[in-house]
């Protein structure tokens, strides 16, 4: 993991959702077999979330950042909608998954900061049309001085 994704503050508040699930389902008991299943998916959708977003600083494509940005809004939105079944599955303490919801607002809102900071200029034509830039299709043909970012050293 790079030091640079560390010290962003939707990588720290991704650690902070993490510890935070983490605690509250601890709660979760045991011999629940219906409560463990979802501990392990809110957890490994956290951890993608932190990995995914290292994964996005790493490269200085544009679509391989938004494809990571949009495996990071589904695993968001994931979390988010999994306190819903807590009460039905029978955590008695599901009120305070009310505290991973808000944790999660605070995370989209520095979401969309971070995505804003992707340059659409750095980007190699996706032929499946899913990623470009605005304005780009997925048969667009790019010119060589189009590609002249790939040589910089600067940011990613």
């Amino acid at each position: 993991m790079t030091e640079l994704a560390q010290n962003l503050p939707i990588y720290k508040k991704a650690e902070e959702i993490f510890k935070t699930l983490q605690t509250i389902t601890d709660l979760f008991p045991e011999d629940n077999d219906y409560l463990q299943q979802l501990r392990s998916n809110l957890l490994g959708d956290i951890m993608m979330i932190q990995a995914k977003i290292c994964g996005a600083e790493a490269v200085k494509l544009y679509d391989i950042k938004m494809e990571n940005a949009a495996i990071i809004r589904k695993a968001a939105k994931d979390i988010m909608v999994g306190g819903n079944t807590l009460e039905p599955l029978g955590f008695s303490e599901a009120k305070y998954y009310k505290i991973i919801r808000n944790l999660i607002e605070d995370f989209r809102l520095l979401f969309i900061d971070w995505i804003a900071k992707f340059n659409p200029n750095h980007y190699i034509v996706d032929n499946w049309g899913l990623f470009n830039p605005p304005g780009i299709s997925h048969d667009y043909t790019q010119t060589d001085d189009e590609l002249d970012f790939l040589d910089e050293d600067d940011e990613k």
